[in-house]
């Protein structure tokens, strides 16, 4: 019988998983070190949908220590679909302290800093000898090259195509962008993006938003907002050129189709379920 390969990553969801990685990995904060290794690992945590780094404790260049204070790990974010047919998963704005396997919380210390229960070192004896480090505490290198956001998952794709087909987008019936110019964006679940020439979008409509996110495959977006629908907040974004990898939809809108009516050579495409639905 054959597997439909979403089915065997969602069905691993409840489990710790990890995956070595080839690459140098260096991290610090403010000028410190605080690990180089080639030997790190990439971690998913229980329900957790983005990885991060587990590190071998004979790389680190700072020392771990017991929680010097109590702390606690604040509520839990909403938990998350990533498709309809999908078992719940954490919102990956998730803190990194809510953790969801059994382990250890530490404090990450050095002669400069102290940052509290930065690093969790799991009970499973397959990570035996590794910590997992606060992606957000710290500024971390793959290699010679900076990595924001979360480290990338090795499974997960993002591919972009020109297209020539007719893509409309509309909130409350007012047009808001048409074009014959967009490039799509397919990645891993999640749905397909129409990215759209900013001279093809009625910017004169939309709003600056203050709101900025970052994405450690596409780099920093920045948004705007349509005020006259009480579906418009933050509505569409675009991302800055850090990543060359993206360079195709540089500068380029996206709207999310979650709130928006997207037409495709004048259909209608179905309101994908998501995180930001």
């Amino acid at each position: 019988m054959a597997t439909k390969l979403s089915e065997l990553l969602f069905g691993a969801f409840p489990d710790l998983r990890y995956q070595p990685t080839p690459k140098r990995i260096r991290a610090g904060i403010d000028g410190s070190p605080v690990v180089d290794t080639q030997e790190a690992l990439l971690v998913w945590e229980p329900k957790r949908v983005t990885p991060v780094y587990a590190v071998p404790e004979k790389d680190l260049l700072a020392r771990l220590e017991p929680p010097a204070a109590e702390g606690d790990a604040g509520p839990d974010e909403y938990p998350v679909r990533l498709m309809a047919d999908a078992p719940p998963a954490l919102d990956p704005r998730t803190g990194f302290r809510r953790h969801t396997a059994a382990g250890e919380e530490l404090d990450v210390v050095a002669s400069a800093f102290s940052v509290p229960r930065a690093a969790f070192r799991p009970s499973d004896p397959d990570l035996a000898g590794y910590v997992v480090l606060d992606f957000g505490a710290f500024h971390w290198l793959e290699d010679h090259e900076e990595i924001i956001g979360h480290p990338r998952d090795p499974f997960h794709r993002v591919d972009i195509r020109a297209t020539l087909r007719h893509i409309a987008v509309k909130l409350d019936g007012v047009v808001l962008a048409d074009t014959v110019g967009a490039h799509l964006l397919y990645e891993t679940l999640l749905p397909v993006r129409y990215y759209i020439p900013p001279e093809d979008v009625r910017l004169d409509l939309l709003e600056t938003s203050p709101r900025r996110t970052v994405c450690p495959y596409k780099g920093e977006a920045r948004y705007w907002s349509y005020p006259e629908s009480a579906k418009g907040k933050n509505i569409a974004w675009a991302y800055d050129s850090r990543f060359i990898d993206a360079r195709q939809i540089h500068g380029l809108v996206c709207f999310f189709n979650e709130r928006a009516d997207v037409f495709v050579d004048g259909e209608q495409q179905e309101h994908p379920l998501t995180p930001w639905s």
